[in-house]
């Protein structure tokens, strides 16, 4: 028995986030971490190594830097490295992406008992859709959102959790689970495994490996072969620096909320609060003052409308 892990190396968005002009991110001048959401998979599949004692392997599909995180995966305690890298498979969509997966899956083999785990979604793209895909072009039963995973001979347990609570699905193997954060906590890496990562085998599998797979067509891999299109992609613009008002909430607020919810007194508004901002460096007594003040300008501004009116 062996299970198979699917994982991402996925750009940090807590940094510098980059696009090329045909929409794709620039992967190669952004920090990548491990996609939070596959480190849950690995750790789910680590659990039933530590308990049945079989074999996981690891597969991801990008540049050749992802074989880092290859290694750091084998130094949590992984068995072996699969990395699918070419120029071909660059810029592919989740359609695309499943079809090489399945195709490097395929190529590995899947055998009567084994487990294929993915990851919820990528932080990149947030789908969801390549696990289920992968299961699809594998012909595998698949149970997504798995919360909670139980091993039973060839039959595995999934707790299934949804929106307003859960549901309990049995599976047998071969089959794919899709895994989310609150299946478990993922663990470290252990210093013999740091030592030992470098010793375990790693395999690299290109366009010439798979280009006789079925799966594996000009037409259907890499940017060109996606059928999604990406009418355009940005980063967002920094918003600006807060300000904080210091003063007594109790006296600021009545008079401040008394403005906001009378539409007629734009002008009243914008000198209540002009007001209102001076006095945050003043005492308490001269902050009661303008309060006063405030409502007198108000009360001014709803006689001047009546009087408009009349």
């Amino acid at each position: 028995m062996k299970i198979i892990v699917t994982v991402k190396q996925v750009p940090d968005t807590s940094g510098k986030v980059a696009v090329n002009p045909d929409g794709t991110l620039d992967r190669a001048s952004m920090q990548t971490i491990i996609n939070p959401d596959d480190l849950n998979a690995v750790e789910a599949a680590l659990a039933l190594k530590d308990e049945l004692g079989c074999k996981v392997v690891a597969f991801t599909m990008g540049p050749p830097p992802a074989e880092g995180m290859l290694r750091e995966l084998m130094a949590m305690g992984v068995d072996e490295g699969v990395l699918v890298t070419a120029r071909e498979f660059g810029g592919s969509d989740t359609f695309a992406t499943s079809q090489i997966l399945a195709a490097a899956v395929n190529k590995i083999g899947v055998g009567p008992e084994d487990v294929v785990f993915c990851g919820r979604q990528a932080i990149d793209g947030d789908t969801a859709q390549v696990g289920p895909q992968i299961a699809e072009k594998l012909h595998l039963p698949q149970v997504t959102y798995a919360g909670e995973i139980t091993k039973d001979g060839d039959t595995l347990t999934v707790k299934r959790m949804l929106e307003d609570g859960y549901m309990t699905i049995k599976a047998q193997t071969p089959c794919l689970i899709t895994c989310i954060k609150e299946l478990n906590t993922p663990r470290y890496m252990s210093v013999s495994g740091v030592f030992e990562c470098y010793s375990k085998p790693m395999t690299v599998l290109d366009y010439n490996a798979l280009k006789d797979h079925p799966l594996i067509d000009a037409t259907t891999i890499g940017l060109k072969g996606s059928p999604t299109n990406i009418l355009t992609s940005f980063t967002p613009p920094q918003k600006g620096a807060g300000q904080m008002l210091e003063g007594n909430a109790a006296l600021l607020a009545p008079a401040d909320s008394r403005i906001r919810s009378d539409p007629r007194c734009t002008c009243a508004q914008r000198k209540a609060r002009r007001r209102l901002y001076k006095a945050g460096s003043r005492d308490e007594r001269s902050r009661l003052e303008e309060r006063q003040s405030v409502r007198a300008d108000v009360q001014s501004e709803d006689k001047s409308h009546v009087y408009q009116a009349a």
